[in-house]
């Protein structure tokens, strides 16, 4: 696995020192809030369980898996939830934490259906953000954002390519031969 990375972007701990100033500013800002974390799978299972370790505010999780429908490289502007939220979102301050803010298709669209839902309040994390990959008609903005990456095919920490390198401890570049083939 190791050989197939061409280098070391997110250290590991680089990536623990991003979880402590992430989970030291949601301590901060959801003190008097009823917060739910909501990790979306599977990518975001590291950094999820990374970071509920050092929030020392009461808080709730939940998980789900959505992904956007694609004819080609054009989103249809469509989600589909393949498991959903098991709690009723409307007495939360609802926090959804990714992996990575590439597009913004997926997390724009899911934002948008969560909000039909009457969350208390609602905001993204995510570990990394790739903004020149972002599609320039989504206006999303994180509330928390880990570290930018340029446009180069990660993996490690969650992020896989076809379910291979989530469990390397860093976030590397995967090298082009590996699924150029």
């Amino acid at each position: 696995m190791l050989n197939d990375i061409k280098e070391i972007l997110v250290s590991e701990s680089e990536i623990n020192s991003i979880v402590d100033r992430i989970s030291k500013q949601i301590n901060e800002d959801y003190k008097d809030k009823n917060l739910l974390l909501v990790c979306i799978l599977k990518g975001s299972v590291c950094f999820m369980a990374d970071l509920i370790k050092k929030i020392t505010v009461p808080c709730a999780i939940d998980f789900m898996v959505a992904k956007s429908y694609y004819a080609g490289t054009e989103s249809k502007g469509e989600i589909k939830i393949y498991k959903d939220l098991d709690v009723d979102i409307s007495n939360y301050d609802v926090l959804i934490v990714e992996d990575i803010f590439d597009s913004g298709r997926t997390l724009n669209l899911l934002v948008k259906k969560l909000s039909e839902r009457n969350p208390r309040s609602l905001e993204c994390c995510s570990l990394l953000d790739k903004p020149e990959r972002r599609d320039p008609d989504i206006s999303l903005k994180l509330k928390y954002t880990g570290k930018n990456v340029p446009d180069e095919f990660v993996v490690g920490y969650g992020l896989d390519y076809n379910e291979a390198y989530r469990n390397l401890p860093f976030v590397g570049v995967l090298k082009r031969e590996v699924y150029d083939k």
